[in-house]
């Protein structure tokens, strides 16, 4: 595609080759923030899943995975929708952005979340999404270029 197709697509985003300012680094802070929103869900996941076993008498521990995933979903929907980045992309100074440069909504920030849940559930497609972080224009995973958004630099409001 010719950055003229990528304008069509994604009208409302900053384009890398004349605005790379926003696309500096993304990738490396999405992988920090990552991170820390991962710690950050299993302090959240850890007492539910603690006091969860011992309700159920130990049998409560082996829902650990589902549970991860669940309050992972929730953190994910609760953050992007409210500024439209998770507490770990704040902390990194990233933000998501739909097609048309705005900020997430609910709806987008349900799909979005599904989506990275789906694709991190499944190892080979969260590898190919990690690699098309890489490798496209704007910086976009497998989730964002469905969904026609992508990560960018906090623009100063």
């Amino acid at each position: 595609m010719t950055a003229t197709d990528y304008s069509r697509i994604l009208p409302g985003l900053p384009d890398p080759d004349t605005d790379p300012q926003f696309y500096d680094r993304v990738p490396s802070r999405r992988l920090a923030a990552w991170c820390i929103d991962f710690v950050i869900v299993l302090l959240l996941t850890l007492p539910v899943t603690l006091v969860f076993g011992i309700l159920t008498l130990g049998f409560g521990f082996v829902a650990f995975p589902l549970l991860l995933a669940s309050i992972g979903y929730i953190y994910r929907v609760v953050t992007l929708s409210g500024r439209s980045a998770t507490l770990g992309q704040r902390i990194m100074g990233i933000e998501f952005r739909r097609h048309d440069g705005t900020r997430f909504d609910l709806v987008t920030a349900l799909l979005h979340s599904a989506v990275y849940t789906a694709s991190i559930a499944m190892l080979p497609v969260q590898l190919a999404s990690c690699i098309a972080i890489l490798a496209t224009r704007y910086g976009q995973g497998i989730g964002d270029i469905l969904l026609r958004t992508t990560a960018i630099n906090s623009p100063a409001d």
